[in-house]
């Protein structure tokens, strides 16, 4: 039988993380700061919350997904807050982009309190993660990940087990925007220079998705500009964030590249130039702008 699960956090992926769940039948009770996202799933079949320590009291696993750290700790603290409302053996699936320290940092507030966690980065989309194809980067000790496989795998049929050290996934998931930001960047700087030298963008793009130069989000992103779709599928914020986390990541241990540098440059200037809101596919239009002279 499936269990309640809480979602702190329905925004494009934490919504599609529940819609998934519904889907499958699974009892899902939700909280977020919109009303417009609660009464949606509301509708679907979600419980609504009025605070993350509700969610946690009727809920047996909570799922937080929210922006960044500070937010994490805005979700945990005070009377209304999650670690109010967690009890001992209970288990939190944290699933934001944040630096690996602040990773440890909740699992050890977790812990004071007797509350397992899993370090669960996730990465895909919202239509990935509504209709479980998304992939979880999964880190935490055997027997905690044993306990919530049926529910990881209902989430995703991409779980990917990093190590039993949490921490790792939020490594990894750095990794992997670090070079997801870096793909972006360059496919939009080629196809800025495709457009100078006179050709179709599209064809050009229909060229290197099948050939060397292929990579998944720029085919991603950059269909969706050609084809005018102006709605949000990642904020140009949260590649700006990961790329900077993914770049003092680096500096910790004494590493210094070449591309990250300029890619995580990028997505600072593009959100200087009030892009933050945009979605991040707006990194074509930026170039465009930045290399117009």
């Amino acid at each position: 039988m499936n269990t309640q699960t809480g979602i702190v956090g329905v925004g494009n992926m934490g919504g599609g993380m529940a819609k998934r769940l519904l889907s499958l039948g699974w009892p899902v009770v939700v909280h977020d700061l919109d009303a417009n996202k609660l009464s949606e799933l509301n509708a679907l079949g979600a419980q609504i919350s009025a605070n993350a320590a509700a969610v946690a009291q009727a809920a047996d696993t909570v799922i937080v997904c929210v922006i960044d750290a500070a937010q994490i700790q805005q979700v945990f603290d005070g009377p209304q807050g999650l670690l109010a409302g967690l009890k001992a053996g209970q288990t939190v699936i944290m699933c934001p982009t944040i630096a690996p320290s602040d990773t440890e940092h909740f699992a050890q507030q977790l812990q004071a309190i007797g509350v397992h966690m899993v370090d669960a980065p996730m990465s895909g989309g919202p239509i990935r993660a509504g209709n479980g194809t998304m992939s979880l980067m999964l880190a935490a000790p055997e027997d905690v990940l044993a306990a919530q496989d049926a529910l990881l795998q209902a989430l995703s049929n991409q779980c990917v087990l990093i190590s039993h050290r949490v921490g790792d996934g939020a490594r990894v998931k750095l990794v992997n925007n670090l070079l997801a930001g870096i793909n972006l960047v360059g496919a939009c700087e080629a196809m800025v220079l495709a457009e100078k030298m006179g050709l179709s963008q599209d064809t050009a793009l229909s060229l290197i998705e099948r050939s060397s130069g292929q990579s998944w989000i720029a085919t991603d992103r950059l269909r969706r500009v050609f084809a005018n779709d102006t709605s949000i599928g990642s904020h140009m914020r949260l590649l700006a964030k990961d790329t900077r986390l993914a770049m003092a990541s680096a500096e910790q241990v004494g590493f210094s590249g070449w591309l990250g540098a300029d890619a995580a440059k990028a997505f600072a200037m593009a959100c200087e130039q009030g892009m933050t809101d945009m979605d991040d596919s707006q990194m074509l239009a930026f170039i465009r702008q930045a290399k117009k002279t």
